[in-house]
């Protein structure tokens, strides 16, 4: 009789530990690591059945910076004896730009690669190793929809795709075919899926070669709505980079506010602002139901020739994202918005944040500093520098 009981209890206990054992696993590979993804139709959500009894939090830092323009003197700038190098211009902001947990980046001038023949203003042609030196930088994603998208072709769309697959870096706003265009890329942190969007206004007169449309995403409230709609669906945050504006106005014009307007009411968090070549202020937009959606109308330029100071000017805006379940309802929450203000150093195009550029030469950074400072925070006076 003991021996039997002995083996019952022997049974209980294993079974209970296979049990735990098969537990602890699926945690384990159900985690949240950070992963990166071209997209999927099949994005889990947290069970509402592990939410159900208690309240779940968690946060996520994204940066952003505006244009990389790379003008034949930048890429001349990076030349050595191996091809080019433009890590060492980004060295004075990588620590920064690494401290974030997803940060993403304008590409506007198109990397077609030196084969296809390095070119600058107006139609820009880029080396590959731009995009080695922004990934080494600690950037995750970029955008290429923009007024440059068509400069070179669909083979130097083609070729920067390809670099961008290669290396690991997410991409959007230009696309290789519809089927690639219909999924939205989504970047996995801390258990938030971000979605990012990319549209530009125009392709400087270049029109899209024809049944292609899925090269460059243009602005078209209908294409929008749609893809907006999908990437709810998918992803906890939606973030949408609109090229658009007046070049070096330092305020947006009414239509960037009626469009900006538009996607706040359908609930698209945070909008990153590009082209204008100028800095414009940041701000919180009011949607109709009430939705707080966070606006960067232009971040500058991060790097490039252009040679006006206040073209040379430009930051790096970070803002603290916050999912909350309760009661089995998610909510989204962008706050703690921070910016610094960098400038291109002509000498050798480093990005130096303004803070410290009179130690590189710039003489009047100190009242630069408070006019830029003053001029981001114009509609949000809370602002942090």
């Amino acid at each position: 009789m003991e021996a039997l009981m002995s083996k019952k209890w022997y049974v209980l206990y294993t079974l209970m530990f296979l049990t735990a054992l098969f537990i602890v696993l699926l945690v384990f590979f159900n985690g949240d690591d950070e992963t990166v993804a071209k997209g999927s139709h099949n994005l889990k959500a947290i069970p509402t059945s592990t939410m159900s009894y208690k309240n779940y939090q968690s946060s996520a830092t994204l940066l952003a910076v505006g244009d990389v323009l790379i003008h034949s003197q930048v890429y001349d700038a990076a030349k050595n004896d191996k091809g080019y190098d433009f890590k060492p211009m980004f060295q004075a902001v990588k620590p920064i730009i690494q401290s974030a947990d997803i940060a993403v980046a304008n590409q506007e001038s198109m990397m077609g690669g030196e084969a296809l023949g390095l070119s600058t203003y107006p139609a820009f042609n880029s080396p590959f190793e731009i995009g080695d030196a922004l990934k080494d930088a600690g950037f995750d994603v970029v955008t290429m929809a923009n007024n440059h998208t068509l400069d070179h072709g669909i083979k130097a769309i083609e070729n920067a795709i390809h670099y961008w697959d290669k290396i690991g870096m997410v991409h959007t706003g230009s696309f290789l075919s519809e089927k690639d265009r219909s999924i939205i890329r989504i970047v996995k942190k801390n258990n938030i899926k971000f979605a990012f969007l990319a549209y530009t206004y125009g392709t400087n007169g270049i029109p899209t070669p024809q049944n292609k449309d899925y090269l460059v995403n243009r602005i078209d409230e209908k294409l929008m709505k749609k893809d907006i709609k999908e990437a709810h669906e998918q992803a906890d945050v939606v973030v949408v980079a609109l090229h658009f504006g007046q070049e070096y106005q330092t305020m947006p014009n009414t239509e960037q506010k009626k469009l900006v307007q538009s996607l706040a009411n359908q609930g698209v968090d945070i909008i990153i602002g590009n082209h204008p070549h100028v800095l414009q202020p940041l701000t919180y937009v009011k949607g109709k139901s009430g939705h707080q959606t966070f606006v960067a109308y232009s971040l500058g330029n991060f790097i490039s020739g252009q040679d006006k100071l206040n073209r040379q000017l430009g930051g790096i805006l970070e803002v603290n994202v916050t999912k909350t379940i309760t009661h089995n309802e998610s909510k989204i929450t962008v706050t703690s918005p921070t910016f610094i203000p960098t400038w291109v150093d002509q000498k050798d195009y480093h990005i130096i944040p303004l803070s410290e550029a009179q130690d590189s030469g710039l003489k009047q950074a100190p009242t630069l500093y408070k006019e830029v400072t003053g001029h981001m925070k114009t509609w949000f006076p809370a602002l942090k520098f």
